[in-house]
């Protein structure tokens, strides 16, 4: 399987670039947005002292997960499985102490690496109370034992490099294991494996339309895939309409919770397939999460258009760009790919 470097780097680039863009108006209304920005909404990358667009903990942990899953090694042997996952929660505690948490002294062999020392990474931007108290509580959440009952979208915010690394056969379930780890509700991690899976049909080849249908048909296989399944179909539907994208989205709800994130992300990602820049613009002028809803619809079009549709003057503008292609680039070696 051929996949395309132009593909990886555009799907974590444009996620970062999602992120930045709606990390400035995350928690304002949409009137609020169009009250500061203007009746278009926010429409350009706001920058810091300096001169970058700052990333959240959307993109952090996204970083996070990549690592995690470089360190176990890409492989499709069930034996594996364990193994990815173990590593994949112990890069999460890695960026814990980003955020100004100790270290555990059982895991302390576990904090090295690259990553660590990228010192952007080591700022407190907003990170989800549920990651962080799922992650202090030095449990693991599996699908037996899930450790709360959270459907926020920290789990599906930053699993895009499970569509990177495994085939789409693989990647559902990764995609999901990587997100149950802190979040236990069914809509907080199969929104997760309906990311991955789609992620990796988009790199391997598939259309755009034919990823996201191919998505909702393995969620349906997974017990309580009911109400994602319900809004993504809303989402498919909501594209065909002649409505304007806030007044779509507000029908697919804010994006706090897993479900409706990945849903605006779909809705924006396919209204706006061939324009990249349109697509991020909707997904983050609402009243919600939009720093999520912008990363996700992000790495989905990223992955299908590639960097070289993303605006490139956004890219010069994002902060820690070089510390992303990086992992993008090590995921493609890792693939062995040509």
């Amino acid at each position: 399987m051929k996949r395309n470097q132009n593909n990886y780097r555009g799907c974590l680039i444009g996620g970062a670039i999602g992120d930045a863009f709606g990390s400035a108006v995350e928690f304002l209304s949409i009137d609020s947005i169009r009250e500061k920005y203007g009746e278009a909404g926010i429409t350009d990358l706001v920058c810091v002292e300096s001169g970058l667009a700052e990333i959240t903990d959307d993109t952090q942990m996204t970083l996070f997960t990549a690592e995690g899953i470089l360190r176990a090694g890409i492989s499709v042997q069930d034996n594996s499985i364990e193994e990815a996952v173990l590593r994949v929660y112990h890069a999460y505690l890695r960026w814990l102490i980003t955020q100004s948490y100790p270290k555990f002294e059982e895991y302390d062999w576990i904090y090295n690496g690259w990553l660590l020392e990228v010192k952007e990474l080591h700022h407190r931007r907003a990170p989800g109370n549920t990651c962080l108290s799922a992650l202090q509580s030095k449990e693991r959440g599996t699908f037996k034992k899930p450790i709360n009952n959270s459907k926020g979208c920290g789990g599906v915010m930053r699993v895009a490099p499970a569509g990177l690394a495994y085939p789409k056969e693989l990647a559902f379930k990764m995609g999901a294991e990587f997100a149950v780890i802190t979040h236990g509700h069914p809509s907080g991690y199969l929104s997760a494996g309906v990311l991955a899976y789609m992620i990796a049909a988009i790199v391997a080849g598939n259309p755009l339309e034919e990823a996201v249908a191919e998505s909702l048909a393995v969620l349906k296989d997974y017990e309580g895939h009911e109400e994602c399944a319900v809004i993504l179909k809303k989402a498919m539907e909501l594209v065909g309409s002649e409505l304007p994208d806030s007044v779509a989205i507000k029908i697919l709800g804010e994006g706090w919770v897993g479900e409706e994130a990945l849903a605006i992300a779909v809705y924006c990602s396919l209204r706006h397939r061939d324009d990249f820049r349109k697509a991020i613009i909707a997904a983050v002028n609402h009243s919600g999460d939009s720093d999520s809803t912008g990363a996700i619809a992000g790495n989905i079009l990223g992955a299908y258009l590639g960097l070289s549709s993303i605006p490139e003057k956004w890219v010069k503008k994002l902060e820690i760009r070089e510390a992303i292609v990086k992992i993008a680039d090590e995921i493609i070696s890792c693939c062995r790919i040509v």
